[in-house]
């Protein structure tokens, strides 16, 4: 049971960009990435209410994690990291542009999604400057290219603060 949720808190930690060390800074209370680690290694039962923290802290339902630790519910591995059902709704507000963003990355394909989050975790500028420097045109999917470059030149900056 333990190791099913030191899975889960592995996961949601790496899908939230963070290290052992930064989680366990970001939760206090004593914790160390040291103890992170024994707790994703099935090694240490961490308490409910840390659960809930982890869960506040990556953006995963706190119910994965603590059914997990309570040995109730779906808890193979990628739960943390499932999708939610259609009819779901995020209680997470975004600002205008983020919504933007949103609906742009869900419109795009895969190699596009996948380019976009390079480029945002500062990985890649090919995006942008094929977005940004490309010509103007119809892309296969119909949509016009030079508006596509506007969208996120603008999105981005607005993000950044050069608005």
């Amino acid at each position: 049971m333990a190791s099913k949720v030191g899975t889960l808190i592995k996961e949601a930690r790496k899908l939230a960009g963070l290290t052992q060390e930064k989680l366990a800074k970001k939760l206090g209370g004593g914790l160390t990435a040291a103890d992170i680690g024994k707790a994703e290694r099935g090694e240490l039962t961490l308490p409910v209410a840390t659960l809930r923290k982890i869960a506040k802290l990556t953006g995963v339902t706190q119910a994965s994690l603590v059914n997990a630790a309570k040995g109730t519910g779906s808890t193979a591995a990628g739960t943390a990291a499932a999708k939610p059902p259609a009819n779901a709704s995020m209680s997470m507000r975004v600002t205008s542009t983020e919504k933007k963003l949103i609906e742009s990355y869900r419109k795009a394909d895969t190699a596009t999604k996948k380019a976009a989050l390079d480029l945002l975790k500062g990985k890649s500028t090919s995006l942008l400057s094929t977005l940004v420097g490309g010509s103007t045109g119809t892309s296969a999917t119909g949509q016009d290219q030079g508006s596509v470059a506007e969208m996120i030149t603008d999105a981005i900056g607005s993000l950044l603060g050069k608005s």
